[in-house]
């Protein structure tokens, strides 16, 4: 199988790698995308979507990533359905090899791979997901309004989660398995004077219980289990949303060692940039973002990065590049 090249390759397939594809392809750069594992990023569990700009009624999440999909194809962009295995980063042009063997050649590199929610494991979680069970107050908040949650964790995401939420639910209730928070100071005692926030110390969620899809009725939850991390009693507590806030994972591996990444493990780009500190080599999404994490900011991101990639091409540096 002889090697292909391509001036601009991406790497993922959620809003900003297909945002980068559409606007690479109508520079006529003539991308290709490789897809990965799990077309559509995470916006493939989502169920409505309301907080995209541009449409006044809910979508579902695997439509949009559809219309993205099929946006990218009609203006030229070539679609790979593989799997990164490898990159070299330390040559030009790059190289990149597939799953499927094949091997890849690239001008230039956007890395659009994405971060996962760390989920707590167990199996009623997945059986709710999108349905009762997230790992996004800013997505998903605004259909708990007047209504009981939980957030699990103690960092400073799950202390922000549930300071969002304590402006939209009835309560909110914050499970964690310690007896104290790891956030920063400021946020736990915002956290402490909201009237409508409860904490519950050394605990962590067992089950979560809900009733099973009736069509056309999807699943819904309507209680938790809680497990005590010290006594092991069990408890049961009436609630309607279930949100996970543990931490995310940045789909990093296959860069480590070759392009520099935050104490975090998010991939560092120059300030106001989507450049890396390899040149030519491009991040965009929630790989690099580790504070906003939403599709539209992805998707601005993937912009960004196209717009890098092409002046990359024609010879200017990117802006943030050139002043180091």
């Amino acid at each position: 199988m002889s090697a292909r090249h391509a001036h601009v390759l991406i790497i993922g397939s959620g809003p900003a790698g297909y945002t980068a594809a559409i606007y690479a392809a109508r520079a006529m750069l003539k991308p290709v995308l490789i897809a990965g594992m799990e077309q559509g990023g995470q916006l493939m569990i989502t169920t409505d979507v309301e907080n995209y700009p541009g449409f006044a009624d809910p979508i579902q999440g695997p439509w949009l990533m559809e219309q993205m999909l099929n946006q990218a194809v009609h203006v030229g962009t070539e679609i790979v359905n593989d799997l990164v295995t490898e990159v070299q980063l330390s040559q030009r042009p790059f190289v990149i090899q597939t799953d499927s063997g094949q091997v890849w050649t690239a001008d230039t590199l956007i890395i659009a791979t994405g971060a996962k929610a760390k989920w707590l494991g167990i199996e009623s979680e997945q059986h709710f997901q999108g349905f009762g069970v997230s790992a996004c107050a800013t997505c998903d908040g605004f259909f708990y309004r007047n209504k009981d949650v939980i957030v699990v964790g103690g960092g400073n995401s799950a202390v922000e989660e549930a300071l969002y939420l304590s402006n939209i639910a009835k309560s909110v209730t914050v499970v964690h398995r310690r007896d104290s928070f790891r956030s920063e100071k400021i946020l736990q005692e915002r956290l402490f004077q909201r009237p409508n926030v409860e904490v519950l110390w050394n605990s962590e969620v067992a089950e979560i219980t809900g009733t099973p899809a009736k069509p056309p009725m999807p699943p819904s939850v309507t209680g938790v289990k809680l497990r005590n991390t010290l006594n092991g009693e069990i408890t049961e507590r009436p609630i309607d949303g279930v949100f996970v806030a543990i931490g995310h994972a940045p789909a990093t591996e296959l860069f480590k060692g070759q392009v520099k990444l935050k104490d975090n493990g998010y991939m560092w780009t120059a300030p106001d940039s989507t450049a890396t500190d390899v040149p030519g080599v491009f991040a965009a999404g929630d790989v690099t973002d580790d504070t906003f994490r939403q599709a539209i900011t992805a998707a601005g991101m993937g912009c960004m990065a196209a717009l890098e990639a092409e002046r990359y091409l024609a010879g200017i540096q990117p802006v943030a590049q050139a002043a180091e």
